[in-house]
């Protein structure tokens, strides 16, 4: 019985969650791959507006902006272990959701896995591209 209850209670926080989010910032949800609870975290770590001047901004509090590792003759990057652990952990659902589900990105990784790039860098450039188009024309608040 407290499992039904449960399960109740999730289905109603969930919705209340999507009509907050389709309030705040209309259309994110309709982005793919992107669920409500990956965008209340994106909401939440942006907090206002002016906190993040722009999208390099945005993606170094996410941990996702890129920092240089490269090594001898092998010029790479990786991704920033600093800034908010949560919101990295969204874009990460994110990202790992539409390299599932979305024909764009699988088609994004294929391209990128033909020119020998590994699973975690084709990851780190989504991560990114991610948070950019997160603080795109209209950014969450």
């Amino acid at each position: 019985m407290a499992l039904r209850q449960a399960a109740r209670a999730l289905k109603t926080n969930r919705a209340q969650l999507t009509t907050i989010i389709d309030d705040l910032v209309p259309g994110l949800l309709s982005q793919p791959g992107i669920g409500p609870v990956s965008a209340a975290q994106a909401i939440v770590s942006f907090s206002h507006p002016g906190r993040c001047r722009n999208d390099a901004a945005f993606a170094k509090l996410a941990g996702t902006s890129p920092l240089e590792a490269s090594s001898g003759q092998t010029t790479r990057h990786r991704l920033n272990r600093g800034g908010d652990r949560a919101l990295n952990k969204a874009l990460h659902t994110i990202a790992r959701t539409r390299m599932r589900s979305d024909p764009t990105t699988k088609a994004y990784v294929a391209r990128c896995r033909a020119e020998g790039k590994s699973k975690r860098e084709i990851r780190r450039c989504l991560k990114r591209y991610i948070a950019r188009q997160l603080t795109g024309p209209s950014p969450p608040r």
